[in-house]
């Protein structure tokens, strides 16, 4: 059996809108994981992997204080806490080593329908409600703006009405709970993702290797999420033209048919979506026997 000391800790957000997204990736990364009663530890019964489910603002602390090896947060928190840590005179002890593609959202400044918003400059002497200070803070300093922060922890979009502010700073994903309150959209200050945070302290040689292995394999799920495989036959006078419309493709691979010197079979892994057009066209050019098939994992 594995000690603790042996087995890769990754935190993942409890309840949220990564959640789902994180454990899924994971599994199909090929670990297979076993829920405790509590539902805060998923056990790997195949690697020696346990994902601690925490709130996402805990996540970067727990690996920043080497409690985890590995967190999957969103970049918004990531950033929060760098920041905090360095306006306090510290520095966060975890690194961002990889980019996930999901959870994609950005914090965002919006006012009430109908304020003239024509740069930060309009902020000066303002009141701006949000969760996000530190970000905030970093923004305003940049742009030589003097206003105040006021703290929301949560329903931040309220707080125009509630007249404690006049402008909020706060996550955009579509924007209907902005219009819904009767708020704009008027600046981004960060486009943020999942990411994953590693802690700076030394793992050894077995757990860098397993880390390594995870990230491997994250990217060989990653890669091919739009990817499909595709295979066709096609005149041999045609395949100048086929390779040119496979959308995303490197050097498909070429076959001779059994007893016909004139058609071959094509396969490609096509990393950019096929569309019914994209199958359409192929076939205008000459290609038969379409067949396209999800990609699951692939390794470069």
């Amino acid at each position: 059996m594995d000690t603790p000391e042996q087995r890769i800790q990754i935190a993942v957000q409890k309840t949220g809108r990564l959640t789902d997204h994180s454990i899924d990736l994971l599994e199909r990364c090929g670990l297979i994981v076993t829920k405790s009663k509590n539902q805060l530890i998923c056990y790997g019964e195949n690697m020696p992997i346990d994902l601690l489910l925490v709130r996402d603002d805990d996540i970067p602390g727990l690996v920043s204080e080497d409690v985890c090896d590995l967190g999957i947060v969103g970049l918004n928190i990531v950033e929060e806490k760098r920041l905090g840590l360095l306006a306090e005179g510290s520095e966060a002890l975890f690194k961002q080593i990889y980019e996930l593609d999901f959870g994609h959202c950005r914090l965002s400044l919006a006012a009430s329908d109908g304020v003239n918003y024509s740069g930060p400059e309009s902020l000066q002497n303002k009141r701006i409600a949000t969760s996000y200070v530190a970000i905030l803070r970093e923004y305003l300093n940049k742009h030589e703006v003097d206003a105040e922060t006021v703290y929301f922890s949560g329903a931040v979009e309220i707080a125009p009405k509630l007249g404690r502010a006049d402008y909020i700073c706060d996550l955009v994903s579509t924007g209907g709970t902005l219009a819904a309150n009767g708020l704009q959209e008027v600046d981004v200050l960060l486009d943020s993702e999942a990411v994953v945070i590693q802690t700076q302290a030394p793992l050894g040689d077995a757990k860098q290797a397993l880390v390594d292995k995870i990230l491997q394999r994250l990217d060989g799920v990653l890669q091919v999420r739009e990817s499909k495989y595709i295979m066709l036959h096609a005149p041999r006078s045609a395949l100048a033209e086929i390779r040119n419309l496979l959308p995303g493709s490197e050097a498909p691979t070429v076959m001779p048919l059994d007893g016909n010197d004139d058609k071959v079979a094509v396969h490609a892994v096509c990393r950019e979506n096929v569309f019914w057009e994209t199958l359409e066209n192929l076939q205008a050019a000459g290609a038969s026997s379409l067949l396209v098939l999800p990609v699951e994992k692939m390794l470069a």
